[in-house]
């Protein structure tokens, strides 16, 4: 990696074959499979060294792909997994895997699916990305933030400081903005803006979510495997099914984290506490709790039943029923309260964990001016655009990350074929 000081003095245009702007794992790996004989490939970095949020990922563990069949990572998306299909298919999770484990890194599969390195060690991932890199003579500057990106006659200009580098192509894959300490600071929506694309607005995703007036601070740490939840806004707008984990301040767990991509300050969350049970189902059952168990109270009644005795007493308060009443003694209005409290708790959406908290970007450059087969996009010739920029994120289980890849791959493998249909391989 060569570290040069963007206030040195004045250089010179450098020119390259293909610049790729930003060093996480779209950027490396299309910088890594674009390489070919004779062609010089730039990546340039802002940090002092690469893929510093591959290495927070997974909490330093890197998840780095998802088990089963690519085809069912379409609905992992979002409303956008369509226009990942030609980049997923292209370069599944199987080529994923056999890229790693042919460099001697072997992958180990958990219970629920997510798919490791057998170290648990990102930074095992990204040394083998660095070293495919050297061993592939691709230019690597690292601590040379790109300050403006324009066209010129032949291409791209790309602006560090008073160092300038021009080539035909160019990948822009900066990331998103969460983990901003990382790098990802937004800089490839601005890149993009300049050259004439619009931006998709852009929020924390994969983030847990606050709630106003929360009632659950005492409950912290109690999880719900497979809760059902409705969002809504004047209007139900979303169902999802997921785990749910209770904080000190709101909500997280996966199913919360997915479901955030759509979630924004005001929206009201309904939380179902009964799997499969609606409201009348459960107002049907606690009259023939009345008659079956009607000499117990009902946080026993709850608490062997339907919910840990600690959610049993509270939403007992929360009801304005006391707790050892008796299921017979319950009024039609607080049968009926504690039935939509049990399948349908309202919590107001207060906001949601910012940048710092995200493990991703939703929103970004807009899908409709990007080819989806290629990764170029459809407004500037010999421009691509990778990764977290586009408007695509995840879920949790290493659905980014084999995004990312498969994105990256997809780019060079357009610029190799550019390269070779131009009749200029070298």
């Amino acid at each position: 990696m060569e570290r040069n000081n963007p206030d040195d003095e004045p250089h010179g245009p450098e020119q390259f074959d293909l610049i790729v702007v930003g060093a996480g794992p779209a950027g490396l790996f299309c910088a890594i499979n674009a390489c070919t004989d004779g062609r010089s490939i730039l990546v340039l970095e802002k940090k002092e060294s690469p893929g510093r949020k591959l290495l927070v990922s997974g909490s330093g563990h890197c998840n780095i792909t998802h088990d089963g069949d690519i085809r069912d990572f379409l609905d992992h998306y979002g409303d956008h997994g369509r226009f990942l299909r030609p980049a997923l298919l292209g370069f599944n999770n199987l080529n994923l895997i056999s890229f790693f484990e042919n460099l001697g890194l072997a992958m180990i599969y958990e219970a629920d699916g997510k798919i490791f390195p057998e170290t648990m060690r990102s930074k095992d991932v990204l040394d083998l990305l660095i070293g495919e890199c050297r061993s592939r003579n691709v230019h690597m500057r690292v601590g040379q933030e790109a300050g403006s990106i324009s066209r010129s006659e032949d291409g791209f200009k790309v602006a560090c400081g008073n160092h300038i580098y021009r080539s035909r192509f160019l990948v822009i894959a900066t990331g998103g903005c969460s983990y901003p300490a990382t790098g990802s600071t937004g800089d490839g929506y601005r890149f993009a803006r300049d050259l004439g694309h619009s931006i998709v607005e852009v929020g924390p995703a994969l983030t847990p979510v606050y709630v106003e007036d929360y009632p659950f601070t005492e409950l912290s740490g109690i999880s719900f495997p497979g809760m059902e939840i409705s969002l809504h806004r004047g209007k139900k707008i979303k169902d999802h099914q997921g785990d749910v984990l209770f904080t000190h301040k709101g909500l997280s767990g996966p199913g919360i984290l997915d479901l955030s991509r759509y979630i924004r300050a005001g929206d009201i969350l309904k939380l179902s506490f009964v799997k499969g049970k609606g409201k009348e189902d459960l107002e049907r059952w606690l009259m023939s709790a009345a008659k079956d168990e009607g000499a117990r109270g009902l946080r026993s009644i709850l608490a062997d039943h339907l919910l840990p005795i600690r959610l049993a007493s509270r939403i007992l308060e929360l009801s304005s029923i006391h707790m050892d009443l008796q299921p017979a003694h319950l009024t039609r209005e607080m049968r009926t309260m504690l039935a939509s409290n049990l399948t349908a708790f309202p919590m107001a959406v207060a906001g949601l964990g910012d940048f710092n908290t995200a493990m991703v970007t939703r929103g970004g450059v807009d899908l409709k001016e990007v080819r989806s087969k290629t990764m170029e996009s459809r407004l500037v010739d010999g421009l691509y655009l990778a990764g977290e920029v586009v408007d695509v994120d995840g879920d949790t289980g290493g659905y980014n990350l084999q995004a990312a890849f498969s994105t990256g791959m997809l780019a060079a493998r357009s610029i190799q074929k550019r390269w070779l249909d131009q009749g200029l391989q070298k």
